[in-house]
């Protein structure tokens, strides 16, 4: 049978039909690709992880190797020091990426510690409302008016200092506002007609929940992912320049500014490195995390 369709019904219909096979996502995915700062930072922020992963094992130097001949060594390419070396005498490079390793592995960790509690925190206690909602959230209020540095002290002293302490201590603080984000998404799709369908339908709320309104939350949470890992990073690298975090042999880049700052006017390149280091990591977290707010904000569809 020939077919009677002129060029233009035949663009108009496989228009539609691209139109009409497009998610939402897929909507989300093209508008981050059109952020120049966010896929610049997607870039940047990979290429770091990569090195923080596999520079440590591919540099020619290691990180815990002493070279007591090269005490803070100002950056030359005779030695392969191109970031110089510390009061030790260690290579500053090997150093940095272990530290950025650590700090991106704190902020990564803890980060899903605070997601995984806060999502179910704040999705039970807006969905079943009253007074669990209640309950709930005036737990919250009073594990925020707890200062975070008493609480990580209180925990170190408690439980003695480990990276796995570190991970559990700013993990539970940061998931208060995540429970926060999701009670109040939770709260407006509880009236929608999908959940009162899935109600009517015998659903328990446990599955609907679970089905309904986690995945549905997804995107601000996502969002607030990518904005809360540069902030678990800082609070890590406070806590490190206080002495209360990552502990020797292992660093970070708390770590290593701490030790920079006590060196940094006869060895500023100890201070420098480390520092433009955490800058351009938590730079490219946050391009990324204003692209995907912008990218999956409804509103600026």
């Amino acid at each position: 049978m020939v077919s009677t369709s002129t060029p233009r019904e035949k663009a108009v219909f496989i228009e539609q039909a691209s139109i009409q096979g497009r998610s939402l996502w897929d909507d989300a995915r093209t508008r981050l690709l059109r952020n120049k700062a966010a896929v610049i930072g997607l870039f940047i922020l990979g290429a770091l992880v990569l090195l923080a992963f596999l520079g440590p094992l591919l540099w020619i130097h290691e990180a815990d190797v002493i070279y007591r001949d090269r005490v803070q060594l100002a950056p030359t390419f005779e030695h392969g020091h191109v970031f110089g070396t510390d009061a030790q005498g260690r290579d500053l490079f090997a150093r940095t990426l272990v530290g950025l390793r650590m700090s991106l592995m704190v902020g990564v960790v803890a980060t899903m510690v605070s997601l995984a509690i806060g999502v179910v925190w704040g999705a039970v206690a807006g969905f079943i409302g009253g007074r669990v909602d209640q309950v709930m959230m005036r737990l919250v209020d009073v594990l925020y008016s707890i200062p975070f540095i008493f609480f990580v002290i209180i925990l170190m002293v408690v439980f003695g200092r480990n990276i796995i302490l570190i991970f559990v201590a700013i993990g539970a603080v940061e998931w208060l506002t995540m429970a926060r984000i999701v009670r109040g998404q939770t709260i407006a799709l509880k009236g929608m007609e999908f959940v009162e369908a899935a109600h009517a339908a015998g659903v328990s709320r446990a599955a609907i929940i679970r089905r309904h309104i986690v995945p549905n939350v997804l995107g601000p949470v996502i969002v607030y992912v990518t904005l809360t890992i540069p902030v678990v990073i800082l609070a890590e690298s406070f806590l490190s320049f206080l002495g209360l975090g990552v502990q020797e042999p292992l660093t970070s880049l708390g770590n290593l500014i701490s030790n920079g700052a006590r060196d940094m006017e006869i060895a500023p390149w100890t201070l420098i490195a480390p520092a433009a280091t955490m800058m351009l990591t938590l730079f490219c977290f946050n391009f990324l995390g204003d692209g995907l707010r912008d990218a999956i904000d409804p509103r600026d569809r």
